[in-house]
């Protein structure tokens, strides 16, 4: 399996598992494109990205993954609550197959998005993993 899925599942069950976050935006909040037919707010994995970085016996990888936590109002409060849930969601993964070396938040940036007036916050996480 790829790396890329190992992470991801692993990831989105563990924001699934998080009740503070269900809470924010449901049992089913996590998409990996904005849903059509479900209003926010709610999680968009928009890019997960990866590179090589082998050890000297272990293949590893540094993945980079940009979450959109999207609120369901003007609030960028609103928005920074989702996304707290989701940076707290990245310690402590333990994909199938895989080692997690490193988890680290590496931003947060936050826009009242001109298109729907909704807050959405972009968090920027980066993993290691072998």
């Amino acid at each position: 399996m790829h790396p890329i899925v190992q992470l991801q599942a692993a990831f989105v069950a563990a924001l699934m598992g998080d009740a503070a976050l269900v809470a924010l935006i449901g049992t089913a909040g996590v998409f990996d494109a904005p849903p059509r037919d479900r209003p926010a707010p709610y999680v968009v994995i928009d890019r997960h990205d990866i590179r090589q970085r082998d050890g000297d016996l272990t293949p590893g990888w540094e993945h980079r993954v940009l979450l959109h936590c999207w609120a369901g109002q003007p609030s960028r409060k609103a928005a920074l609550a989702i996304a707290e849930r989701v940076v707290a969601a990245k310690d402590g993964l333990t994909p199938a197959g895989l080692v997690v070396t490193l988890a680290e938040h590496m931003r947060t940036e936050t826009v009242i998005d001109g298109a729907t007036g909704l807050a959405r916050a972009a968090v920027l996480l980066r993993f290691l993993s072998e």
